[in-house]
């Protein structure tokens, strides 16, 4: 069986200017290594991506200001029903039920989490709807926490755009294919926090920091400390630790792409465990920006990547797709077409390297700060 690996991609060679750049043996072959490892693993690092150290330094200020915040502070600017923006305190939501699989231990996720978004006021003239263009909101008592967080935005939402523009030419298709289906995307950045207050909990069975799940949209932009957690579901059917190579970030494809590549691509499971060790539970922070593509473009079988009736799935929109995932996740119904991934979360075994587990009845976990 071929060995689990997540490769590591140089994509400096799509940010060189000159009109002749894309077409360079180069491009060619970042391109064809995009494919390859979108077709293998669906998840890759890449470096060259010339995001600015200042902006992921100010990234990872801004979490320790918000996140250190007492939690009723936190709690004043919790999202509302509906709306993707906002604090969301730990065990509200567990991301296994968006495949309709009951979380480990039928506790959710554990992690705390903020996220900010695309508005509808940043495209004037459309009219986007609320529910996938909210309006955000800031927390002013953390007050260095906006101008880093919109530095950081700007910055992965450029490299989002380069890399699916070299997705375009992996897939072999025209110049600018994607651009009238990602004009208004709707574009998220989910801020994470895996840790809990000494004495918050007691570890009763299995404890998960995000449960298993592939992503919604196009594909997603990862920063992460490195410190264990990460996991990817290899074709194997063993879970594989991942961690960020130096300077990297770690790239994944979303439920769209897979979609509309007709499954050449993969949106893979993933999950994070919690990092415990020698009982104590490790801080870990990551921010996860997804791509997403205009609520309102079509998701259907690529030019190439099916053969006339072998369609593996129906059209459907970004919003419809996005909606059903996050319907499964509120009510644990698994959307259409979740089984195979549903039936594949319980099959998996053990990680091949896995962080020491809890004992049978654990004390109360220590947290590491």
């Amino acid at each position: 069986m071929t060995e689990f690996h997540v490769p590591t991609i140089d994509i400096g060679p799509y940010l060189v200017s000159g009109a002749t750049a894309r077409t360079s043996p180069d491009c060619a072959e970042v391109a064809r290594r995009i494919d390859q490892a979108c077709r293998e693993v669906g998840f890759m690092q890449v470096t060259g991506h010339r995001v600015a150290d200042s902006a992921i330094e100010g990234l990872a200020a801004a979490l320790d200001e918000f996140f250190s915040l007492p939690l009723e502070r936190k709690a004043a600017y919790r999202r509302d029903a509906g709306d993707n923006r906002g604090y969301a305190p730990p065990k509200s939501e567990s991301l296994s039920m968006s495949l309709g699989v009951p979380p480990a231990g039928m506790m959710n996720d554990f992690y705390e989490a903020f996220t900010v978004g695309a508005e509808a006021g940043w495209y004037p003239g459309l009219d986007l709807p609320r529910s996938s263009y909210a309006p955000n909101t800031w927390p002013d008592a953390a007050p260095g926490f906006r101008a880093a967080v919109e530095e950081y935005f700007s910055e992965v939402t450029y490299i989002s755009r380069v890399l699916l523009t070299a997705m375009a030419d992996a897939l072999g298709l025209d110049p600018g294919y994607f651009d009238a289906m990602t004009d208004h995307s709707i574009d998220a950045l989910k801020m994470n926090h895996y840790a809990l207050p000494e004495g918050e909990i007691e570890l009763a069975g299995e404890l998960m920091g995000m449960g298993a799940h592939t992503d919604f949209g196009i594909l997603t932009v990862l920063w992460a400390d490195q410190v264990p957690g990460l996991q990817v579901l290899g074709s194997d059917r063993r879970w594989h630790d991942v961690q960020p190579a130096d300077g990297a970030l770690l790239i994944n494809l979303g439920d769209a792409m897979a979609r509309w590549t007709n499954d050449r691509w993969m949106s893979t499971l993933h999950r994070v465990n919690p990092p415990i060790v020698d009982g104590r539970i490790l801080r870990r922070r990551s921010a996860a920006f997804f791509f997403d593509g205009n609520h309102d473009a079509v998701i259907e079988a690529l030019p190439g990547c099916y053969e006339p009736g072998q369609e593996l799935y129906p059209p459907i929109t970004v919003a419809e797709n996005i909606s059903a995932k996050v319907a499964g996740l509120k009510t644990g119904r698994a959307p259409a077409g979740a089984d195979r991934e549903a039936a594949r979360v319980l099959a998996a075994t053990a990680p091949s390297s896995a962080p020491a587990a809890p004992s049978a009845a654990p004390a109360r976990p220590r947290v590491e700060r």
